[in-house]
């Protein structure tokens, strides 16, 4: 077998067979690693997302890894364990435009308060369902990367006033603030950072804790940035009025606990 492919949803099952039919011999399964029971790698070459784990000892019998995303944190993880060298690698861009309108889907459903609305409409119960207009709303995008960026490029026609911060000012289009400033001015927060060892946890109680009550937070970056805890604490405090998380610390764990009704 030439290659194998983890985490195959149906829709990217389909589009892999059309493409690679004929052409090389492979095999999919829609289950991680972890998941699949796999004593040894089915193929010298697999293909994964980011919630497989890479056992160590798969490490003389792998060619190499490529992940189908923009996600490569295990992948240096694996990197850092293993003594044979084998070959990663993974997206560097992969649907930009796609995770930018998904942020501005869970900030619009939010200030909406569209889950409140699909939970209630049962029942018809209209009761606390008055939302607030994205009009005249401080957003503030911390890392305006290809995604942020796009986020700001979105987020603009709508009429929110929008501010970034990151470490590289490259956009002309958006004003940038200092993160202490931005996090006081700011009625909703995206954050769409890459992970790095020193933005581990960064957004934390004590950090948000500073932000207006009220705060909307989307999460669309790295599970690993807004520890859970914390942002439940803030949500049960009442200090945040809207979470939207599209990504999770301890993802390959938390995925199969959710597939397996753990």
């Amino acid at each position: 077998m030439d290659v194998y492919f983890y985490e195959a949803f149906e829709e990217e099952a389909r589009l892999i067979e059309d493409l690679l039919q004929g052409k090389l011999l492979f095999d999919l399964t829609d289950r991680t690693i972890q998941e699949s029971g796999d004593k040894i790698p089915p193929a010298r070459l697999i293909s994964i997302r980011t919630q497989s784990v890479i056992p160590e000892d798969w490490q003389s019998e792998l060619d190499g890894v490529l992940s189908r995303t923009t996600g490569f944190d295990n992948l240096k993880a694996y990197q850092k364990a293993i003594k044979t060298p084998v070959a990663l690698g993974y997206l560097e861009e992969y649907a930009t435009r796609a995770v930018a309108e998904q942020a501005i889907l869970l900030m619009l459903s939010l200030l909406r308060r569209l889950p409140q609305q699909i939970h209630q409409f049962r029942h018809f119960q209209r009761d606390g369902l008055t939302g607030l207009e994205a009009l005249g709303r401080n957003l503030l995008v911390v890392g305006v990367g290809r995604i942020g960026g796009e986020i700001v490029r979105m987020a603009q026609p709508l009429g929110l006033n929008v501010r970034g911060v990151d470490i590289v000012e490259r956009h002309d289009f958006v004003p940038y603030v200092q993160p202490n400033d931005g996090l006081a001015w700011a009625d909703i927060i995206i954050c769409a950072m890459n992970l790095t060892d020193q933005n581990v946890h960064y957004f934390s109680y004590d950090l948000l804790k500073k932000a207006r009550p009220g705060l909307i937070f989307i999460n669309i970056a790295r599970g690993e940035h807004a520890p859970l805890y914390d942002l439940l604490r803030l949500v049960q405090e009442g200090h945040l009025g809207g979470l939207a998380l599209d990504v999770f610390e301890d993802e390959p764990l938390l995925a199969t606990a959710l597939r397996t009704d753990q």
